[in-house]
């Protein structure tokens, strides 16, 4: 991305107090838009989000709703957010320098236990997706952290794939893991989304993700049918080993999981848990219901956290946004 965008991208952030962590997500990374009527989506990242609130709640007062600023202010906002939400308070249609924001605040703790270990499956299935980071001065950043993250959701994409198809595919069943079980996806997003951002950023899941597919190679997990092709056909090895090699590169949480629902005994391999695998289609299935159950309790959580925080009218007329691209979807 041109210098000169990512500035502009990170414009938001010379009004609102100092964040450990900034990134720019969705559609305003699209190559080919340039609308100026869309959303810049931010996730920021601060060490303690009450004190942070509190400088905001002074500085850009305007960005909240009105009976959060009345009854409780930073401490509200905070406990709404951790209580009801997923930890993230989001300050949607923010107006500066003649364009439109929304941006999400989270504790930096819960972000990185997130996006090392699935806890909500929240933002851990943003960052699965191309970001612009702008900050990231957390002792450990969380581009580095974000590997891991990476690895996870490309080795349970796989699972859910066939031995044999192209790299839109495996993107494209990566990006549509976060979407597995939201609530949203019935009524208010547009069904063709997970392809469109697929397409219209297959340069830049490419550029992410081609260090985990080459590790994957490296293992022959994987094979290609041209390593310079453009959306090259891939081929898995499906055998039990290469499964459980898979299975292994998930996040704690999804293998202590899995073991309860397999009612099977763990192994602890070089320090790491490991869940007995008995079957490729049992893990992908577990794997499935896991995620579906993680999406939808914490989109549910989040979307009515998002109405309280937010406001009716707010809320209102951004699910009239959401519903109105679900519609144009459709006919």
């Amino acid at each position: 991305m041109a210098e000169s965008k990512k500035e502009e991208l990170a414009g938001l952030l010379t009004v609102l107090p100092p964040v450990e962590f900034g990134c720019v997500y969705g559609s305003s990374l699209h190559p080919n838009k340039d609308d100026q009527s869309r959303m810049i989506d931010y996730i920021l990242g601060v060490e303690d989000p009450i004190e942070w609130h509190s400088q905001n709640l002074e500085m850009n007062k305007k960005h909240y709703a009105s009976w959060m600023v009345r009854f409780g202010g930073a401490k509200t906002i905070t406990r709404v957010a951790d209580d009801i939400g997923v930890g993230v308070h989001f300050n949607p249609y923010v107006s500066w320098n003649n364009k439109t924001f929304k941006y999400g605040v989270v504790r930096t703790s819960d972000l990185v236990e997130d996006v090392t270990n699935w806890e909500n499956f929240y933002l851990s299935g943003r960052l699965q997706k191309p970001v612009n980071i702008v900050v990231d001065n957390l002792v450990t950043p969380v581009k580095q952290l974000n590997l891991c993250n990476l690895r996870a959701a490309t080795s349970a994409a796989l699972l859910l794939l066939p031995d044999t198809f192209h790299e839109e595919d495996l993107y494209a069943k990566i990006c549509s893991l976060s979407y597995t079980g939201d609530l949203r996806m019935l009524f208010a997003e547009d069904r063709h989304k997970v392809r469109k951002i697929v397409q219209g950023q297959f340069d830049l899941f490419n550029g992410i993700y081609k260090p985990v597919l080459e590790e994957l190679a490296a293992k022959d997990l994987l094979s290609f049918s041209s390593s310079s092709a453009l959306n090259a056909k891939v081929s898995q090895d499906c055998g039990l080993p290469a499964v459980r090699c898979l299975v292994s590169r998930l996040p704690t949480t999804v293998k202590n999981r899995m073991g309860v629902m397999l009612g099977m005994p763990q192994t602890m391999d070089s320090g790491r848990l490991d869940v007995v695998i008995k079957s490729r289609a049992e893990a992908a299935n577990c794997v499935e219901k896991i995620i579906r159950r993680k999406v939808r309790v914490s989109s549910l959580r989040q979307a009515v956290s998002g109405v309280l925080t937010v406001g009716a009218i707010r809320a209102s007329r951004y699910a009239a946004n959401k519903m109105s691209k679900a519609w144009k979807s459709r006919v």
